[in-house]
Order: C-alpha cells, then structure tokens, then sequence
C-alpha cells in the first residue's frame, strides 16, 4: 500500500504545537516511500522547529509567506495548490482547526488549504481537555463533514504531563493513512489495458517514424487505475519510464505490434484507455540495409496502420473504450468527430505543439473529455492528479453505462466471450 506515495507530491503543514518535532518523521517517512514533500510552517511552529530542519529533510525550501516576492506573480498558495496531490497539516493545532472551520486565509497554510481541491488530512495534536472541548469537538465535526480526513489523535503521555487523547498520530501511521487516500476502489475488480508512448515505424535497420510521445500520461494513467483498485495492464510503445508498481507490462516497438499485444489481453478486459500516440502510417516497405545518403530527394510509400482502438471496439463492443486526440486546431471538433468514427465510449482530447497547455514531453496537461451524452473540462495539472481526476470520470461513465449490470454493491460481469469473434 505504502507503494501508492510513489512519485506523489505532498505539501506538509505544520503548526505551532510541541509536537512540530515529529514532522520531521513525517517527511523522512514519505521520502522513503518515493514521495516528493514541500513544508510549509505557520509562524507560531518555527517558535518549536526551524524551517532549517525541514529544508534539509524535505530537500526544498520551506515556505512561510502568503505574498512571496520570489513566487510567481507573488501568489505561492495558488503555486502551492497546484503542485500537491495532497496536503497533510501534521501536527494541526486547535487554534489551526478553528481556523479552518471559519475560512480564514490570514496564512500561507489556510490560503493553501482554501484554494486546492485535493485531498486535506489534519492530524491533531494538542492537550486532552482542548481535544475534548466542544468547541473542538463542533469544529472537527464540521471539517469531517466538509470531505476533510482527520488521522488521529493517539492517546498516552503528552508534553504537559498529563495523560490522555491528544497526541499527535505516529509519523509511520500517518504516511500509511495519507498512503490509503490515493486508492479511491472505483475499479475494483475491473481489469484495465492501458496503452502508452509512441510507435515506431521502421524505415531501414537504422531510421524510422515516430512522434514525441513521451508516455508520461499513459503511464499516470496507468498507476491512477491501479490505486483505483483495478488489475492492469499496459502496452507501451518505446519510452524510459518506470513501471508503475502493481502493473503488468508489454513493450512494443511499432503499431502491428502494439495491435498484436492489445489484442492478446482483450478476453477479460473492462475498459481500454488508448493513450498511445500511434503512427497513423508505415512505410509500405523496409530497407534490409541502411539507406545510403546519394540522392537530393528521397521518397517514401507510406500505408495506412491498423486503426487500434476501432478493431477493438468492433470486437468487444462490451468494452468500455477510451481514445485519445491530440489535436493542433478545432479541438472539439474533432474530439466529437472521433467519437463517433470509432464508435467508442468517451474521447480525451488535448491541445499539443505548445507550451502553454502541456501535452507531450510535459509533466502537466489539461484534458477535455467527450463521450456521447457530454463533455467535461480538466484543467491543466501535473500528470499524475490529471490520472486520478480522469480515472475518476471513466469510472462513472462506466458504471452509468452498465448500470443494469449491478446489484447493489456488487458488479456482476458482462460475458466478453460473447461478443469476441467465432
């Protein structure tokens, strides 16, 4: 489980209270576990931990500021919001839970707090009677019911000398709770395929055609269906990326060949997110030997690839099937003319060839998804929030879509044998 802080970015909040030296833990434990952490402090923690300590551990600087002059546009909470995947306030004191409650943005932390819209666990730490107060007890009632995970407090010793619920949660258990809120079971039992990358299409021993699909998105995706619960599967074209844990994997070189390997996984499929950028066509012949640099000009027949994620659509209409459109111009457009050329269940479709809205070799990008009934915008992201909020869409959309398929809790799974061919 502790797999799932892998690559994820957590923005860890500490505030005054004399349990601040634990954070200290808190970051080791989720560096050890892949994450990356950035800290902010509130003014009153740095009367119990320097922001020193925490830089060192973190390996970032620590943030303290509402209006950073050294931030973009000096608005760092809205930097901040963006960058995490999930805030952790560790420890959260009485005073910072009141806050909370209220809306406050007077600091750095609650205008973070205020302005993202991802997961926000606080781990409360403070003397048992403020713990069991009402007022305490009113404003951690409100908070739960607002979406936001309060780990902890322990019981035991506290600094006070008194003896108690109030302590602050143990660093190891708080990493595995934080750890937990990135498996969503929205595709529990389900088996997804997952493509990703680029084709390369062979012109001589030497050279061929290809694009510069990176397969980063592919392969957020690929972990956001895994936190979701379900068994995956990837086709990948050639990238240098890292299996994702949990994931079992193919690599490919050209079209024929992805097609080959999506279409010996397909029997138990649910759903197919084809996030691959495959090359539309092929040389129609490949040189045995490398192409000699003699002629000004040079030509090349190039023919049709297979159209993937059509033949499996055509095969497994059961399936439920997700397509990708880069596109330069008229984005919608095609998006919706795509979805109904290939006959699938939603497109995702983004702008790529620049800067601005990510895409390829980017570590962010914004999506529009498209299926028959609707649309739905995703703003730009890092890849790997952009996943999860997908994979959250494409469950939905799945189960609306079999929704006389289910009973009560439980999926019961449409045949595909039926719909393979004889």
């Amino acid at each position: 489980m502790l797999e799932r802080l892998s690559n994820k970015r957590v923005l860890l909040g500490v505030t005054g209270s004399i349990a601040a030296y634990k954070a200290g833990e808190v970051v080791r434990r989720l560096r050890e576990y892949g994450a990356e952490v950035r800290v902010i402090m509130t003014h009153a923690a740095t009367d119990f931990v320097t922001p020193m300590t925490f830089q060192a551990l973190s390996g970032n600087p620590v943030h303290q500021h509402l209006l950073d002059t050294q931030a973009e546009a000096a608005m760092g909470h809205i930097e901040l919001a963006r960058w995490a995947d999930a805030i952790l306030v560790a420890p959260a004191s009485a005073d910072f839970l009141a806050r909370l409650r209220l809306g406050r943005a007077d600091d750095l932390l609650m205008a973070v707090c205020l302005a993202s819209d991802i997961p926000l666990a606080v781990a409360p730490a403070m003397n048992h009677r403020m713990w069991t107060d009402q007022a305490t007890e009113d404003n951690i009632r409100v908070l739960r019911s607002r979406g936001v995970l309060t780990f902890g407090p322990d019981s035991g010793d506290q600094a006070c000398g008194d003896v108690g619920v109030g302590r602050m949660q143990d660093p190891q258990i708080l990493v595995s709770n934080l750890a937990e809120v990135f498996e969503s079971g929205a595709l529990a039992g389900l088996h997804v395929l997952v493509t990703a990358g680029p084709t390369r299409e062979a012109i001589d021993p030497v050279r061929f055609l290809s694009n510069h699909s990176s397969g980063k998105m592919g392969f957020a995706v690929a972990q956001a269906a895994v936190e979701a619960g379900a068994r995956v599967t990837l086709v990948s074209g050639p990238v240098s990326l890292n299996t994702p844990d949990g994931v079992k994997r193919y690599d490919v070189e050209s079209a024929q060949q992805m097609q080959d390997a999506v279409t010996s996984c397909m029997n138990d499929v649910d759903i197919l997110i084809a996030t691959a950028a495959v090359a539309d066509y092929r040389p129609e012949q490949v040189e045995a030997q490398k192409i000699k640099k003699q002629q000004d000009e040079l030509q090349v027949k190039l023919i049709k690839n297979p159209d993937i994620l059509s033949t499996v659509k055509q095969r497994y209409p059961a399936c439920f099937c997700v397509g990708f459109a880069a596109e330069t111009e008229n984005l919608e457009h095609h998006a919706r003319t795509k979805l109904h050329d290939k006959g699938v269940d939603m497109i995702a479709a983004n702008w790529v060839g620049d800067t601005v809205n990510g895409g390829f070799n980017s570590d962010e990008n914004a999506l529009r998804l498209v299926w028959h009934e609707g649309e739905q915008e995703l703003p730009l992201m890092n890849k790997s929030k952009l996943a999860r909020a997908f994979i959250g869409h494409i469950a939905q959309r799945f189960y609306v879509r079999h929704k006389s398929a289910l009973t009560g809790d439980n999926i019961l799974h449409f045949d595909k044998k039926e719909n393979s061919e004889s």
